[in-house]
């Protein structure tokens, strides 16, 4: 069974105390997106873990709570950030604007894995935070479940890829549709099956005799 959270790092902070996570480091589609979260250690939801132990369904109540009770921002890294700079870059980045989208300044945070962004207060990593500490575990969720929803609807803006189901990463579905249909605008090119796919010879189309 999954370990859960606590507060333990936490209480070891003084003031306000910003967990830091962010979502789609892998995918081949889409943006990353990264979640500060501030929580209210007397009204907690119940249920916040790291957000891949969770089904989707409940991370969706969970995160829909947490914007009730915590101090929520968020941030995101376009296809061409994350194109330009690089994924790890894209994604310090990310947290970067997640931070600053607080609504209230952190006196200190708390990051996920072992790569600092650039903040304005000071920030210590926490590698596998999300397992152990409940800041950083509920940012998880906030990060996965609002990419998982920019998907959903990028799915219906650009079907045949299976976005819905897959949220970018390179399921068969979302490769077998790459190299059909090829690459979208919201494909990674700086990733290698969206490169690989790019440099695909295409079939020409049939004409019609007249």
């Amino acid at each position: 069974m999954p370990r859960q959270p606590t507060f333990e790092i936490e209480d070891t902070l003084d003031g306000l105390v910003a967990g830091v996570d962010e979502a789609g480091r892998g995918p081949l589609a889409g943006p990353v997106v990264a979640a500060a979260v501030i929580l209210n250690p007397h009204c907690t939801p119940a249920g916040v873990r790291d957000s891949k132990s969770m089904t989707e369904k409940r991370r969706k109540e969970v995160a829909a709570a947490l914007w009730k009770t915590a101090r929520i921002g968020v941030g995101v890294s376009t296809v061409e950030e994350i194109d330009t700079l690089n994924i790890l870059r894209a994604s310090l980045l990310a947290m970067t604007r997640a931070v600053a989208n607080l609504p209230a300044p952190p006196s200190v945070a708390i990051v996920d894995g072992n790569v600092k962004p650039r903040l304005a207060c000071p920030a210590y990593c926490v590698v596998k935070g999300d397992a152990t500490s409940m800041s950083i575990a509920a940012a998880s969720i906030i990060a996965k479940a609002t990419r998982d929803r920019m998907m959903i609807e990028l799915a219906a803006e650009r079907p045949g890829y299976a976005w819905e189901r897959n949220k970018g990463y390179g399921s068969r579905a979302h490769r077998e549709a790459l190299i059909a249909l090829g690459p979208t605008p919201h494909h990674r090119r700086s990733f290698a099956p969206v490169r690989d796919a790019l440099e695909r010879p295409r079939p020409r189309p049939l004409i019609a005799a007249e």
